[in-house]
């Protein structure tokens, strides 16, 4: 995924150097500087998500009930082969990849590239999902992935088939639908929806349901009878 234009031509200047871009010293610090400004102004959460577990709960209500739909005609490309920052999605036009932008929000112990602030180069997940603790390495093999919360295909079935290509490139790259997650717990998960699957660390079932609900409030995708029965009893789990 490259850059958006502006830092784009920040980072030119910086990896460049001062002799090639026929600037000072001064004018590469200057770019370096704007290209970390555009990584840091653009929120990484957006505003009152994940919704509390009243909210939660009230629209829950709201959302439609019906089967899922059109099953047998998703395929992951109908969502954008590769990640996007090209959205107006939460994190979008940063100039960062949206997986980057995820493992900035989510990892602690948090090490970012010194010249390219879009880079994370280690860090540690506390697993949302397991209670795992998972360091992270650049350019190492690691145990997280980046886990869609109500998957792509549970997506599409609950209405995604109808929207446009770039409705679902944006849905796909939202980083309220997304978390970095333990890999094998991820795949386990697949697209299973709250019904057939739920975290391992029962601590977590009452945000898990607060950010299902919202992503499935969000974008007005339905719920089946079953999936939201789940949810109900997840967020029963919620602090009184």
């Amino acid at each position: 995924m490259a850059p958006s234009r502006p830092l784009a031509v920040a980072l030119a200047l910086v990896l460049a150097g001062p002799a090639a871009a026929g600037c000072h010293h001064e004018d590469t610090a200057t770019a370096r500087a704007s290209a970390a400004a555009l990584v840091a102004q653009v929120p990484l959460t957006g505003p009152g998500f994940p919704p509390d577990a009243a909210t939660a709960k009230a629209r829950l209500a709201a959302l439609k009930v019906e089967w899922g739909r059109n099953w047998q005609t998703y395929r992951r490309e109908e969502f954008g082969r590769y990640w996007s920052d090209e959205t107006d999605a939460v994190g979008g036009r940063n100039g960062c990849d949206t997986r980057d932008d995820v493992l900035r929000r989510d990892l602690t112990e948090l090490r970012e590239g010194d010249r390219n602030r879009c880079v994370v180069l280690s860090g540690v997940l506390l697993d949302p999902y397991t209670g795992k603790r998972l360091p992270y390495t650049y350019r190492r093999a690691s145990q997280i992935q980046t886990d869609h919360v109500v998957a792509l295909g549970a997506a599409w079935r609950a209405g995604a088939y109808a929207w446009t290509p770039q409705r679902r490139l944006e849905y796909a790259n939202d980083l309220d639908v997304l978390l970095a997650v333990d890999k094998q717990t991820n795949q386990d998960k697949g697209s299973r929806t709250a019904d057939k699957w739920r975290p391992p660390r029962r601590a977590y079932w009452c945000e898990y349901a607060r950010r299902y609900t919202g992503i499935k409030a969000t974008y007005a995708l339905s719920v089946t009878e079953p999936e939201k029965r789940a949810l109900q009893e997840m967020l029963a789990d919620c602090p009184q």
